[in-house]
Parts: structure tokens; C-alpha cells; sequence
């Protein structure tokens, strides 16, 4: 049998915002997110309206009757309007008389009350519990049960009882007493209404549907209020105690069935947790009533299709009174007689059933699933549901079928996010590193190009000067105010020599010769070159088996000479330095520590700038840790200094460390 799939309810995808609480909410995990947005399926919605009632975004929307009831009226057959049993719990504001006199005003030539049909529904149960032996029934009152079962659970189809909803049975009354010429719509709470009466097993029985909230919006479209209308009264035949079928366990008075827990013949249950239990456990026999009465919701009081927010027992209160005033003012004997009168009205139905399950995944293919989610061990299935699932498994299996996304799992997410916030933290340190290297290399290009030119424009005359200072220093007499001035000119002039030379160093620096060296024996031929003043130690320590790496052997003396220098001039006074040589498989390291007055934290970033120095004027160019700097960016190494300069706040000193590659690459 083909079964209709017109959606019931759509997504509004602008107003969306993925919180899956649809997701969570929906019995039949009907709902599939796709690209980030919550999308009904058809096929697999059974009209219960638990994701209406919980998007607190108004996202989703109801397939609206309006339009075809609009049609209906303006048609030239008549009209009957069949009020479900709820509405004392939704029109609160306007008395009976009002409700019907405004239905009246729009159009509709009949009036009647649902609750009849239940009493007859009622009455059918009555007599099929009595009639029936052995056999076990499944209420079939609530269209959503009914699409619950068809759809998921196909093989309890056969146990659904096989009576018409109050709907439908107050339909085929009517169309008993005006004609099968006659046109119904069915005004009520419940959204799975609309799929039931575009069923093809009773099709052409109810033409229409709407929610009390499209009734509301087509009564203030015309304008039609209270205060304009005439009250009127519903048209037989009149109601009794079928009026309390929109509350839970309310078909089970109607029909005078008590739910004896003593013998357990009649098991009621609703919501959305407990109807799929119920189910579960008549299927497994654990559940051995004769007759289980399920509701999706708690009650048709509670449907996606009530318009306003009183309480849950406010409404099971108007709902009674509405019952018990009818009950005194209802002709007993006319209703007798009524229901006399369609005792014989056939108020079968038939079920058949629309399999929507998808089978459940392999182990293997869960496992892959689950590591995707960043599940590999029972300790990591937190549970936590918030990714509307009760389960990671059952978040898994959705995923296999094509239901969810990885990402909706919350803790993974989060992880994840904390996961990428570390890594963009390591990112921008590495990029502050590398623009500090860009900003510092760029300041090198520069010297190296002041260098060139000085080189040229300077040195030349400079040794002029140099070379007659020094033979006026010969011929002058040594005693005489001129051999004084003109010594400070031959030891300026030296002092611009030297600077010069290190600019000239500098500005070679643009390449390395790289070879296999023993770093051990550079740091030997350092100290060789450099030896320690009277008062400080020196300490070699050589902390890897294998101390070799392919360097520039010149480049590295001269950077092991640049910062043996330094260490020496921070101690004055005496001290100790320490050298280390230590690495790993990829990369080695020269550390060279000393006990001197250590680096101030204001200059520790400028130390590595040319022609920064800390030095007396005379005592040192400012290019050392430039140059330093330079050669170890070329051997594509890094340099960082440690520095404490506070006695307060423990030993000074300062520890330079060169962290170089093994394997170079030659430039």
C-alpha cells in the first residue's frame, strides 16, 4: 500500500539554529541534520509534533490547511465543522456558544463535537474486550501510535485494534445523516490529524484538517471576534463522557474499562519515553495486557496544534468541567437512543505496515564510526546526549543511516575546538617568531647594504688618516701636547677601522659553507681563541654521544667567540661559564651560560639589534649578537637568551642557547 509522504512539518531554515533539541525530542528520529540544519523526513515523521512544541526558535512549521478549508467553503457543498473534544483547553476566552456561533460566520452550514464519535469509539473498545479471547489489542485512538508502529514496529500491526479513530467515526456519522455530498474538516490539536486523513485507507472521509492555531489565524483574517457573532449551540447528536478522551486514560472511562492494576487487563501510557517502552515491552510479551492504551503525547490536551501556554492540569480541569456541565445539561435518552441509532455504523479500519527501519551497522563499521567521534574506549561514551541522542552508539548508528553528523557530538567538538586553539596558539607564536626573524632579518639586509657603502666610501680615506697620523705620531716629539692629540686621532682612527671591519664581516654573512664538524673541537679551538681572564672558569660539558653537525666551521667559531666575549665582559669581577652541547637525532644545541650581572628585561629585546650595545663608549661596536644572530638564521637555527639581572630575584646571569639542525642545507 503506498502511504502518503507529504511533509507535516518543514524546517525553517533561517531560523534554525541547530540546538538539537528536535533531534532529542522526536520518538521516530525523524529528523536529519544535514550542512548544519535539522530537516524533517517525510517518510519517517508520524505527526507527533514534539519538535513544534520544543523549538524555542519557532523554526519549525506546520503544513497549513487553510487554503484548502478557504476552497472548501467557497464550494457549493456544504460544510461541517468537527471539533475535537480538547477545545475547552485552547478557547479559554469565549464560551461554547461563541466558539460554535464564529464557526457558523465562517462558513460552516454543520457544527459538531468530536466527543461523540468517542463515545461510540468507547463503546466499540467496550465490546471488543468483551468479545475477544486470547487476543491482545493495541489502542488505536492516537494517529502518531498508529504511524509509530506502521513505521517501526511492522510486525505489531496485526495486534492494533481494528477501530476507527473518533475522527474518522464521527465523519461517517455525519455523512450517515446529511449525505456522502457532505464536506468535513476536522478542527483539533494534533498535527498527525493531517496525515491520518490523507490516508489512503480512509480516503475522502475527512477532507481537511486544521490546528486550532489555523483556525485562530483564519478567524483574524476575517475579522470575526465574539462580539460580532450570535452563539449557537453544536448540532447533534450530543455528547457524553467522550469528552474526556483528549486526557490521558480518558477512552478508557468513556468506555467504563478500569485500568485494574490488580488484574491487569488494561495498561495505559503516555509520552514520548514511555509509549516506546510500552511498545517495546508488549512486544517482548513482558507486557501481558489485554488492551494497551498509548498516547505520543500526554494527552491531545498537550498537542503541537494548541495555540497557548496554560498549565498542563489547568487544562485536564477545563476539559472535566466541560464534561460534567454537559453530562447535567445532555437529554440522556436522546443520546441513548443515538447511540442506538449507529450501533451498526461501520467504525472499522485497517492498518498495513511501511517498514522505515534501517539496519543496524556492523561492529566494525560502528567502531569507525565511534573513533570519528573520538570514541575508542566504553570511557569515552559519555552519554551525555547532547547531541540529541541517548547514546553514542545511538549518535553512531544515526550517522550510519545518514542521520547525523560527527560534529553534533558536543565533548568531540569541544575537544576538537581545544585542540585548535592550541595548535593556533603554537601558530602564532611560531608566526611571532617568524616576523621577529623577518623584522630582524630585514634590519640586517639594511646594515648589509650601509655596510657595502661604508666599505666603500670610508675605509679608503680612513687609512689616509690613519697612515699620516701614524708617521706625524714618528716624527712628533713624544713629550709635546701634539703627540697627545694627534695619538687620540691614530686610536679613534683604529676604533673606525675596526668598526669598519665589522661591517664588512656583516655584510659577507650571506652564505654558509656547510661540512660535517665535531662541535666539540669548535668549542676547544673557541677557547683557544678566546681564553678566559683571570678569575673566571671555564666548564665544557658534552651531554650527546654524537656532537657532530654539518655547520659553517668558520661561522660557528665565530658565534661561539661572539658569546664567550660577552660572557667574559659581564664578569668583571670574576665568575664562571658553562658550556653544553647537547640534541637529539634532528637538531643540536650549544648553551653557553655565565654568572655575570645578567641582561636588564627592557634590553632582551633589543640585543640582537645592530649597534646595540650595553658596553662603555670604546668598549664594543654593538654588531657581536647581530652578527651572531645572522649566522645562526642562516643555518635556518634559532637563538634565545634566559636573563636575570635582579639579585632579589636570584643568581644573575645569562644563558644563551644555539639550537642548530644536524642536517643542513646548503645556500
Amino acid at each position: 500500500m503506498r502511504h502518503s509522504t507529504t511533509p507535516l512539518v518543514t524546517t525553517i531554515k533561517e531560523r534554525c539554529r541547530v540546538c538539537y533539541t528536535c533531534v532529542r525530542e522526536c520518538p521516530a528520529k525523524a529528523i536529519r541534520i544535514a550542512t548544519g540544519q535539522a530537516e524533517v523526513i517525510p517518510e519517517r515523521c508520524i505527526g507527533c509534533g514534539n519538535c513544534v512544541r520544543v523549538c524555542s526558535q519557532h523554526a519549525k512549521q506546520v503544513q497549513s490547511a487553510a487554503a484548502r478549508v478557504r476552497e472548501l467553503l467557497a464550494g457549493g457543498a456544504p460544510v461541517a465543522a468537527m471539533v475535537a473534544p480538547s477545545f475547552p483547553a485552547e478557547f479559554t476566552e469565549w464560551s461554547d456558544g461563541q466558539l460554535v456561533g464564529m464557526l457558523r460566520a465562517l462558513g460552516f452550514k454543520l457544527v459538531n463535537e468530536v466527543a461523540f464519535g468517542a463515545d461510540l469509539v468507547a463503546e466499540r473498545y467496550r465490546r471488543l474486550l468483551e468479545e475477544t479471547k486470547g487476543q491482545r489489542f493495541i489502542a488505536t485512538t492516537c494517529p502518531a501510535l498508529i504511524g509509530y508502529v506502521e513505521k517501526y514496529y511492522p510486525q505489531l500491526v496485526g495486534a492494533l485494534a481494528p477501530i476507527a479513530s473518533p475522527m474518522v467515526a464521527t465523519a461517517r456519522v455525519l455523512h450517515r445523516l446529511h449525505g456522502g455530498g457532505l464536506k468535513t474538516v476536522f478542527i483539533g490539536p494534533c498535527i498527525a490529524k493531517k496525515g491520518e486523513a490523507a490516508s489512503e485507507r480512509i480516503a475522502g472521509e475527512v477532507d481537511a484538517v486544521l490546528t486550532f492555531v489555523e483556525l485562530r489565524e483564519m478567524l483574524r483574517e476575517t475579522g470575526i471576534g465574539p462580539a460580532s457573532v450570535e452563539g449557537s449551540d453544536f448540532d447533534p447528536p450530543r455528547a457524553m463522557a467522550g469528552g474526556l478522551l483528549p486526557v490521558a486514560r480518558g477512552l478508557l472511562q468513556a468506555a467504563g474499562v478500569a485500568e485494574d492494576l490488580q488484574a491487569g487487563q488494561v495498561v495505559a501510557a503516555e509520552g514520548r519515553e514511555n509509549f516506546v517502552i510500552a511498545l517495546e515491552e508488549f512486544e517482548t510479551g513482558d507486557l501481558d495486557a489485554k488492551l494497551l492504551e498509548v498516547l505520543c503525547c500526554k494527552g491531545c490536551i498537550t498537542g503541537a496544534g494548541m495555540s497557548g501556554h496554560t498549565a498542563h492540569f489547568s487544562r485536564r480541569s477545563r476539559v472535566s468541567q466541560h464534561v460534567r456541565r454537559r453530562a447535567l445539561a445532555v437529554d440522556r435518552d436522546r443520546w441513548r437512543a443515538d447511540m442506538e441509532r449507529f450501533a451498526d455504523l461501520d467504525l472499522g479500519r485497517q492498518f498495513a505496515a511501511n517498514d522505515q527501519r534501517i539496519a543496524i551497522p556492523v561492529a566494525t563499521q560502528l567502531a569507525d564510526i565511534m573513533a570519528r567521534m573520538g570514541k575508542f574506549t566504553p570511557e569515552d561514551e559519555l552519554n551525555c546526549g547532547a547531541c540529541g541522542y541517548d547514546t553514542c552508539r545511538g549518535h553512531a548508528v544515526a550517522i550510519y543511516k545518514g542521520f547525523a553528523e560527527s560534529e553534533m557530538c558536543l565533548p568531540h567538538t569541544i575537544e576538537q575546538l581545544k585542540r585548535a586553539v592550541r595548535e593556533l596558539a603554537v601558530s602564532n607564536e611560531q608566526l611571532a617568531s617568524a616576523q621577529e626573524a623577518l623584522m630582524q632579518s630585514e634590519k640586517l639586509a639594511s646594515m648589509g647594504q650601509l655596510a657595502a657603502g661604508i666599505a666603500h666610501e670610508v675605509n679608503n680615506p680612513l687609512g689616509v688618516v690613519l697612515m699620516y697620523a701614524h708617521l706625524l705620531l714618528d716624527e712628533c716629539d713624544r713629550k709635546s701636547q701634539l703627540y697627545n692629540d694627534l695619538q687620540m686621532i691614530a686610536e679613534q682612527s683604529d676604533r673606525c677601522k675596526k668598526i669598519v671591519s665589522g661591517l664588512l664581516h656583516f655584510a659577507r654573512q650571506n652564505k654558509v659553507l656547510l661540512q660535517p664538524t665535531d662541535l666539540a673541537d669548535l668549542v676547544a679551538r673557541s677557547l683557544k681563541a678566546v681564553p678566559a681572564p683571570e678569575g673566571v672558569t671555564v666548564g665544557v660539558e658534552i651531554e650527546t654521544g654524537d656532537p657532530a653537525a654539518e655547520v659553517d666551521r668558520d661561522q660557528i667559531i665565530q658565534v661561539l667567540t661572539n658569546l664567550l666575549s660577552n660572557a667574559y665582559a659581564a664578569m668583571p669581577h670574576g665568575g664562571a661559564v658553562a658550556i653544553r652541547i647537547c640534541g637529539d637525532a634532528e637538531r643540536i644545541r650549544l648553551v653557553v651560560a655565565d654568572t655575570g650581572v645578567g641582561i636588564p628585561k627592557e634590553n632582551q629585546a633589543k640585543i640582537f639589534e645592530p649597534f646595540f650595545t650595553t658596553k662603555q663608549i670604546g668598549m664594543g661596536t654593538g654588531l657581536g649578537l647581530a652578527v651572531t644572530y645572522g649566522i645562526v638564521k642562516m643555518h635556518r637555527g634559532e637563538i634565545g637568551v634566559a636573563s636575570n639581572a635582579d639579585p632579589a630575584a636570584g643568581p644573575t646571569g645569562a644563558t644563551f642557547t644555539v639550537t642548530l639542525p644536524r642536517k643542513g642545507r646548503q645556500e
